[in-house]
């Protein structure tokens, strides 16, 4: 169904203690009463509007804010929480960071969008979002998702789900519709999610009992104090398996020095595309396509974490043509 409203006047601008109600409090971890097998982490959300979605064809554009990282048409959002169970696929993740809707005829009007957290099972989900329109503060389950048959790919350490489809539900649309004036349909594309979390390497202790000795804890993206000093931190390092390669092959970036668990983004002549978690040993592999249309030269592989420093792991390979 066709949804579209009267546009209402007047922007949504919060700050302050309204921000705040806006973002918290988190909420459980477990979903339909059973506890996950891992607990998240630290991880990351991509939302990627590259293809055609029902906010492109409106003239709507999404526009990271605090918390978040935008690059191109992909905005990133780091996991405060949850669970997940890597054998089912099934998650429930919680996320940092806000998005703003803007309309290019009137980019003051926005749209702020907080508090995102992703429940998925059975092969689908939902995205729910916290927003403000109109005085009133809500929570909305935005849009479905759905995996297309995927599974996610279960590494140790962490879990990837990868294009996932987002689109927008009845109650999605509605919101839309209010805020811009605009149609919007529930159904209507949203675009791609991606999600990758660190688990651990082995489930959280239960509750019901303390940890035995013999149990070690999930690794942590932030390393522990200890009775002895810390040795210095390595600086992470990334190399390609192909300095010279033709326009149209595949080409594979290998980092190491990363903390285990830890989620590691990767970017292509800056552009990020893809996020990968380190092993126990700290390390990360990425094989990516080089595009027949890519340029002849130099190129860039960079690994990073959102918290991290750019350019520390940076490995530089060349592309020629294939004539």
């Amino acid at each position: 169904m066709d949804v579209k409203a009267r546009k209402r006047p007047g922007a949504v601008v919060l700050t302050g203690a309204a921000l705040l109600g806006l973002l918290g409090p988190g909420v459980a971890v477990a979903q339909d009463g059973d506890a996950f097998s891992r607990e998240v982490s630290g991880g990351y959300a991509s939302w990627a509007t590259t293809t055609a979605t029902a906010l492109t064809d409106q003239g709507v554009s999404l526009i990271a804010g605090e918390g978040a990282q935008g690059s191109a048409n992909r905005t990133w959002f780091p996991a405060t929480g949850g669970g997940a169970n890597p054998e089912s696929g099934d998650a429930d993740v919680e996320f940092d960071g806000t998005v703003r809707l803007t309309l290019p005829a009137e980019p003051a009007d926005q749209l702020l969008l907080g508090a995102l957290r992703l429940r998925l099972a059975d092969g689908g989900g939902a995205l729910y979002v916290r927003t403000e329109l109109d005085g009133e503060k809500r929570e909305v389950a935005l849009a479905d998702v759905e995996s297309g048959g995927t599974a996610p790919a279960v590494r140790d350490g962490g879990v990837t789900w990868t294009g996932l489809r987002a689109a927008l539900t009845d109650e999605g649309a509605r919101l839309l519709a209010a805020w811009s004036g605009q149609e919007f349909a529930a159904g209507d594309a949203l675009g791609l999610l991606d999600l990758t979390v660190g688990t651990g390497s082995a489930a959280s202790p239960s509750p019901e009992r303390p940890e035995s000795p013999a149990e070690s804890p999930a690794p942590q993206l932030s390393p522990t104090a200890t009775a002895t000093p810390a040795a210095p931190a390595k600086r992470p390092t990334a190399a390609v398996a192909h300095p010279i390669l033709t326009a149209g092959g595949e080409q594979e970036v290998t980092g190491e020095g990363f903390a285990p668990g830890a989620v590691v983004l990767v970017a292509i002549d800056g552009d990020t595309r893809y996020q990968v978690v380190a092993d126990e040993q700290g390390r990360v592999a990425r094989t990516f396509p080089v595009y027949a249309g890519a340029a002849e030269g130099e190129h860039l592989a960079e690994l990073y974490t959102v918290t991290g420093e750019h350019g520390s792991a940076v490995a530089r390979f060349g592309v020629q043509g294939a004539g």
